[in-house]
């Protein structure tokens, strides 16, 4: 295959132009994502609302439970309505869904405000990749993916500044508020967002794609092929990840997907909370949110470089262990300068390890059920990332707040046995050696 041409100015620029929206799109659901767990040490420590550490348990997990919803919706949704249509919608749920938070009066309805959040959440992240993917010419698609992934972080990072500066002196609902501000977006997303021209052509409004695509001077996407046979072809795709021996490959990938998002999510609800009971003041216990967030965004730019080198399945076990490590040393009282370090270094390894799970699957799964392989096993781990804020609020509950990072470190075990056993068998659906790379996304 020959290369692709370069992008001309006017491509280049609306390509800048979409992931710079997308970006700021994604850094505000990460802001959104990460405000619940800067605050609430200090919902706990001054029982607003009557919380309970295992009330707060459960309010983190509302928000994961509609972020799965969210995330299962949103392909669905967007073939309806479109991905600018989605994306606008999604920033608008969670903005006003931080509203209802500030000017809850009871658990209740700041647990609803949490749910609501959450679908907006897990909608947005997926609609943006689908946007930036679709507007990235030149060969740079992966690139420009790992680059939209760092505003997550970067939205977590701002989180623990939003806490450290407001919650004190102003109060915790001072942080929801700052997340309805990106409200005020909206109306540039509706301005200068351009739709996704593979909706476009999905939806047969083929005339108005090609001219969008003349007046940014870039390239159309293959057009899509016909609906009723891409409906059976996603069926059969699933049944093949059953076929044979391949349920054993499967669910090997799904268990080690549960156990990393039960990380994850777990950790970045419960970080600020668990250091704080280890003895870490609040200054402290949010600078860890800031290292562990810049962790994950350089784990994020070297995770595909080390996974082109070493193997994917491989690199994705050791970076499980790694994380283990480092979250059960985080139990262990340590001079503050190497709790930091620790703390960087875990960000670094735990949130690419899950990313190189997604890697896995797609090199190992055939070009006609890489999707549907991919998709269903960051499904099935979204159910960890629901049950892991839970986890940690249980332990707390009963008074074993010292195991949190313990059982944490275990769930980080667990995923590097599963696709450490995954990766030795010898898949039948395995790719080619000239198929595409794939590009590696998070959460």
């Amino acid at each position: 295959m020959s290369p692709s041409p370069s992008p001309s100015p006017r491509g280049r620029t609306v390509a800048l132009l979409v992931v710079g929206l997308c970006w700021t799109a994604v850094l505000f659901d990460g802001l959104d994502m990460f405000i619940y767990g800067s605050v609430l040490p200090h919902m706990l420590a001054t029982k607003a609302l009557g919380i309970t550490p295992g009330q707060a348990g459960d309010l983190g997990s509302y928000a994961t439970f509609g972020m799965l919803v969210g995330a299962l919706a949103a392909g669905t949704v967007a073939d309806r309505v479109g991905r600018k249509t989605l994306m606008i919608g999604c920033v608008t749920l969670f903005s006003l869904a931080s509203g209802i938070c500030a000017l809850s009066g009871s658990v209740a309805v700041f647990g609803l405000g949490r749910t609501l959040a959450g679908v907006g959440l897990g909608g947005l992240l997926p609609t943006a990749i689908s946007m930036v993917s679709d507007y990235a010419r030149g060969g740079r698609g992966a690139l420009t993916i790992g680059a939209l992934m760092t505003a997550h972080h970067a939205g977590g990072i701002l989180s623990a500044y939003v806490a450290k500066w407001l919650v004190e002196p102003v109060g915790w609902r001072s942080a929801f508020w700052v997340c309805v501000v990106p409200l005020l977006f909206v109306p540039v997303l509706i301005k200068a967002l351009p739709e996704s021209l593979s909706f476009l052509l999905a939806r047969g409004r083929t005339e108005q794609a090609r001219a969008l695509a003349i007046r940014h001077d870039i390239e159309l996407p293959a057009r899509p092929s016909q609906k009723a046979p891409a409906d059976r072809w996603r069926w059969d795709a699933l049944l093949n990840l059953f076929r044979g021996g391949e349920w054993i490959q499967t669910l090997l990938y799904w268990l080690a997907s549960f156990g990393g998002l039960l990380l994850v999510y777990g950790v970045a609800t419960w970080l600020p909370t668990l250091m704080r009971d280890e003895g870490y003041n609040l200054g402290s216990a949010l600078t860890f949110v800031v290292l562990f967030n810049l962790g994950g965004i350089v784990g994020m730019l070297v995770a595909g470089r080390a996974s082109d080198r070493f193997g994917a399945p491989r690199v994705s076990a050791i970076w499980f262990a790694l994380t283990a490590a480092g979250v059960f040393l985080l139990s262990v009282r340590m001079p503050l300068g190497v709790t930091f370090l620790v703390v960087f270094l875990t960000g670094v390894f735990l949130n690419s390890a899950q990313a190189m799970i997604y890697a896995t699957v797609s090199i190992r799964s055939t070009p006609d059920s890489r999707a549907t392989a991919v998709g269903w096993t960051s499904g099935m781990g979204r159910f960890g990332a629901v049950f892991g804020p839970w986890l940690g609020g249980q332990l707390l509950a009963t008074g074993n707040g010292d195991w949190g990072f313990t059982a944490f470190a275990l769930a980080g075990v667990a995923s590097m046995v599963f696709i450490g056993v995954a990766a030795l068998r010898t898949p039948r659906r395995a790719v080619r050696d000239d198929a595409p790379r794939p590009v590696v996304v998070a959460g």
